[in-house]
């Protein structure tokens, strides 16, 4: 989904804060069950090292829910099943940015 998409856009079910490293974050939304990575008008996905400024893009719509989420890289390393999920979500509070 393109980010002139989303900002047409008045309900999420779900935003999704992907943390990739220290202080780079991704966006994805779920609509109906269906997630989608938001990318920019170049076709590149959209990432800030700003979460608050990923989060203003929601400012005025309606969020069932936005978390933060993160998934470790270092599962294999300590003998786990291959395909399990170990994704980390935690809430973000306060989403309303006004």
């Amino acid at each position: 989904m393109l980010v002139s998409e989303l900002k047409k856009i008045t309900h999420f079910d779900k935003v999704n804060l992907h943390s990739l490293e220290s202080n780079l974050y991704q966006l994805s939304v779920i609509i109906d069950g269906k997630e989608d990575y938001i990318e920019t008008d170049n076709g590149r996905f959209l990432t800030s090292h700003n979460k608050l400024a990923l989060q203003a893009l929601f400012k005025g719509k309606t969020v069932g829910v936005m978390v933060l989420c993160h998934q470790s890289a270092y599962d294999e390393m300590v003998g786990q099943p291959i395909g399990t999920s170990n994704v980390l979500e935690v809430p973000l509070g306060n989403t309303d940015l006004s």
